[in-house]
């Protein structure tokens, strides 16, 4: 099998109306989708994206440079390609749009192996599930009211999920804490309960919040301050008793193994787009089994089923839905879990309909 085409489309995904977290204001998510063609008829799709389509265009171009880097290979040689690309970057440095680009690559070259081969890609890698534990990402934003995010959370219910997220970052530690008593209030005790700050607190701010929601069974505390500050974050880990969760921020296997030596996380959250590819997220997880530190994929919901499907130490995937239109196929869920799709590659083909009517937004 031979890579005859790199083909890149833009196109800007609208969210159903305008959210904000501690630190971000977002009405968009704008996406470089990936296609490598193959001599055998294959298609290898891949995407990376930025919030409200912001530089766009250059994350085009930096995924368009690495063309030649891939034309004519065979994508089972996807090892050598991410080697090759590894090595080009190195006078820009390992992060950044750079990554994001070796990620476009590894991810449509693993989804072109999968599909060469008949199999989903959770199985290729060697499947250890066939469903993974869920939260509903895509609603109970700090731009909402207390009565906007109950009603949200009832109809999460509704839908399947049996975990939920609340975005966090409130100037008042009291504000917060009846944001998250009022959904608990709402959902009843079974139902699991994660926050995110998104970055938007100081180190004794955290502590403080952590500590009052710790009485309303919350499973875990994400970025709760800057994702550089390492040294706070393992300070707010040890005086809080819930979980605390980060790393969607840092980039590759030695951003990861940076966040594991400080001991900052109790639950590593890599992001599939600054990991760099598959390739890579599989490496992080075996490094953060290393360490006995569970993994939950940020983001790429449908992407990083496989690696939830093969990582043992894989506890949990985010359910954002901002990318479903791209898809002909859906997510399914059932009681709290997302199940593995059967189909070929990463198990899911894009939609051109739809993304043909998303390149005017």
């Amino acid at each position: 099998m031979r890579i005859t085409g790199f083909h890149t489309t833009r196109v800007n995904v609208p969210l159903a109306k305008p959210i904000a977290t501690a630190i971000h204001r977002m009405q968009s998510v704008g996406c470089v989708l990936l296609e490598l063609e193959t001599d055998q008829g294959l298609t290898g799709e891949s995407y990376v994206f930025t919030l409200n389509g912001v530089r766009l265009k250059s994350l085009g171009e930096m995924l368009d440079s690495f063309s030649e880097s891939v034309s004519g290979r065979d994508p089972h040689d996807l090892t050598a390609i991410g080697d090759e690309i590894w090595g080009r970057l190195n006078p820009i440095g390992h992060a950044g749009f750079g990554i994001a680009a070796l990620c476009a690559i590894d991810t449509a070259c693993w989804d072109l192996v999968g599909k060469g081969a008949g199999l989903p890609l959770h199985r290729l890698f060697g499947a250890c599930r066939d469903r993974v534990w869920t939260y509903a990402s895509g609603s109970l934003w700090l731009s909402q009211s207390i009565d906007e995010i109950v009603s949200e959370a009832g109809g999460l219910v509704d839908a399947g999920f049996r975990a939920m997220k609340i975005r966090l970052g409130s100037a008042r530690i009291a504000d917060d804490v009846a944001r998250v008593a009022a959904v608990r209030d709402a959902v009843g005790p079974d139902i699991e309960l994660l926050t995110d700050a998104n970055q938007g607190l100081d180190v004794k701010h955290a502590i403080r919040l952590g500590r009052e929601l710790e009485r309303h069974d919350v499973r875990w505390f994400e970025e709760p301050v800057a994702y550089n500050n390492l040294a706070g974050n393992a300070e707010v880990r040890t005086s809080v008793g819930m979980d605390i969760a980060g790393g969607e921020t840092e980039y590759t296997r030695f951003g990861m193994k940076n966040i594991l030596d400080a001991r900052a996380v109790d639950v590593l959250m890599p992001d599939l787009q600054r990991v760099g590819g598959l390739s890579e997220m599989r490496r992080v997880a075996a490094i953060a089994s290393g360490y006995h530190v569970p993994v939950s994929p940020h983001l790429f919901t449908e992407h990083s089923l496989c690696i939830a499907g093969s990582e043992p130490n894989c506890i949990s995937l985010e359910h954002m839905p901002w990318f479903s239109p791209l898809f002909n196929e859906t997510l399914e869920i059932e009681d709290g879990y997302l199940l593995m799709p059967d189909r070929p590659g990463v198990g899911f083909t894009f939609d051109r309909q739809a993304i043909a009517s998303l390149r005017g937004h």
